[in-house]
Order: C-alpha cells, then structure tokens, then sequence
C-alpha cells in the first residue's frame, strides 16, 4: 500500500458565502464553496506537495457530490469518504463583510458526518500515514463520532505515528460548556502537538498567560504548545524552550475564518519537513496572514512556491 503523510476526519460542509456585504437575512444570492476545519487543514497541506487523505461521511445529495469534487479537484485523497443514503450533508451560510468576523449559520444537525462510528475505522488505512491531525468539532458533532475520534487518537499513538490536535471550539454544538472543557482536553493532553487560540486556552484552562496555559498542557505530556496570538503571531513552549513568533501584518483583513487552520497546516508541513519548531510556526503565521486576505475558507492557502516567496518578502522576527 502506499504511504500518506497526513489524515485527518471531521465534517465537511457546502458553504454558501454572501455575495454582498450585509446581514445574511439581507442576502439575496451565494456563492458556494467548501467548508471545514478538517478539509481546510487536508486542502492545505496538499497544495504544499503533502499526501492528505480526508475521512468522513456524506449524503448521497448534491452538496455531498460537491464536497467530494472539491477536494479531489484540491488533490486530496477521498477513497474514504462514505456515501450515506439515507441522511443529509450539512450546510452553513456565511455572510460578507468588511470588518471583523462574518455571521455564520449552521444547518448540520443529525448530518451524515454525525453518523461516524468506530466500525468505519479502517485500521490498514490509518497505520499508512505517519500524522493525524484532529480538532474537536468532530467531538461535539454525536457520541459516536467522539468514539471514533479517541479510537483513532489510540490507535495512532500505540502505532507511534505523531498527532497534532487544534482544540476548535464550538460552544454551540455542546450540551454544556462542562461537558466541552472536560472532553477537549481530555483529548489535548494525548496529543503530541496542541494549537489553541489565546482566548480558547484560557477558557479551557483557567489561565490567562500563553505561558501557563501551555504549561498546562506540557504538564500532561504534550511534546509542544502552539498558541495563536491572532494578529500578534503565536507563542510556543516544549520541555527545553520558549518564545513568540511574530505575526505578519496586513493591510486589509477580508475575512479569518480559517485563519487557524491555516495556522495549523505551516507547524504540521514544517514539523513534518523536520525544520525547527520556530520556522514552522513562522510557515504557520505566514498561512494564517494569507488566509485572512481572501473570503473562501481556504482560497487563500499558497502553494510551496509561494509560500517561500511570501515568507521571504516580510521576514518574521523570533523572540
């Protein structure tokens, strides 16, 4: 069999981006694209020449068709991506504008992708890649896919293959902000690399410092903690050092979501590529500054080439 180099699982969802700024109640006409943390990474780190394989389900519905094209036309692997005839793909709107962060609604309930289950694990598949990377949407999406997610995260780490996990928090989908705390860092600290933003560590740990909020982390066996700043760059703590990286600047942000994610793919690609953990969150903040400048989730994530250039056009300091 051949090798991946990344995997990863989640929902995918059709988007439908407003075509005119403005509340989405307002909005006549859409555009759609693709949507999701877990395909953006996917997508991401294939257009930087990685081997992604994305796992999930979705409806036998146009919206699943959709999905399946994008990612294939983005070169990521789809060959485990269930058709589910008799439940729906889920869908979001997402409205434009010119300051801050869009409005952005879910239709997602009792999805397709809700309806993963530990029996759909593919072990074979899996032991070909060497990472996984996970977030904790798919965590709140049902019970059965939070089983699927730590069968996996225990198959991976008895197999020796490296995990990177963005905690991703969606209050919305959780029956309680309990419930969500306990059960994202109940996944976190298995990981051997943690990416949360600054506001979701210090909820999820009661500390206020990227420095302790790391520290909670590393204390329970985390190899490194990558905490996003925003437009301030990232902090980064492991056993033998510490530092800020800072953000690329930018003269117009159009729209952040997916902003982390593409956080996510710079430190995986260049922890992949084995550079120093500095130089990949500097490929992660670089990502991130692209991602900002364009409206698509993930339209704005470069290929190498460009990446190199973009990153040598506004050299990042390291502290």
């Amino acid at each position: 069999m051949k090798s991946l180099d990344v995997i990863t699982f989640g929902e995918a969802m059709a988007m439908f981006i407003a075509d005119s700024i403005g509340p989405l109640h307002e909005t006549r006409t859409f555009s759609m694209e693709l949507a999701g943390a877990e395909t953006n990474v996917a997508i991401g780190l294939a257009k930087l020449g990685f081997k992604t394989s994305f796992i999930s389900k979705v409806g036998d519905d146009a919206f699943g068709k959709f999905i399946v094209q994008k990612l294939q036309e983005h070169h990521v692997l789809t060959d485990h991506i269930v058709l589910d005839t008799d439940h729906a793909t889920g869908f979001q709107l997402k409205s434009k504008v010119e300051v801050g962060d869009p409005e952005v609604q879910y239709f997602r309930k009792g999805s397709a992708a809700s309806r993963l289950y530990v029996a759909d694990f593919d072990e074979d598949y899996f032991l070909r890649a060497r990472h996984l990377h996970m977030t904790g949407i798919p965590l709140a999406l049902s019970l059965s896919a939070r089983d699927f997610a730590e069968h996996a995260l225990k198959f991976m780490k008895q197999h020796g293959k490296t995990i990177s996990f963005d905690t991703n928090l969606r209050p919305s989908l959780w029956n309680s902000e309990k419930e969500m705390i306990d059960t994202i860092n109940f996944f976190a600290k298995q990981a051997d690399y943690v990416l949360p933003g600054i506001t979701e560590g210090k909820l999820l740990t009661g500390y206020d410092t990227p420095e302790d909020i790391a520290s909670y982390y590393l204390d329970a066996g985390a190899s490194a903690v990558m905490i996003k700043l925003g437009e301030r760059g990232a902090y980064y703590k492991t056993l033998q050092k510490e530092g800020y990286v800072k953000g690329i600047q930018v003269s117009r942000v159009i729209d952040t979501v997916g902003a982390g994610d593409g956080f996510a793919v710079g430190v995986i690609s260049g922890l992949l590529e084995k550079i120093s953990l500095e130089q990949a969150i500097k490929r992660g903040n670089a990502i991130g500054a692209l991602a900002v400048q364009s409206s698509g989730d993930n339209t704005g994530y470069p290929n190498k080439q460009k990446l190199l250039a973009y990153l040598t056009k506004h050299d990042q300091g390291v502290n």
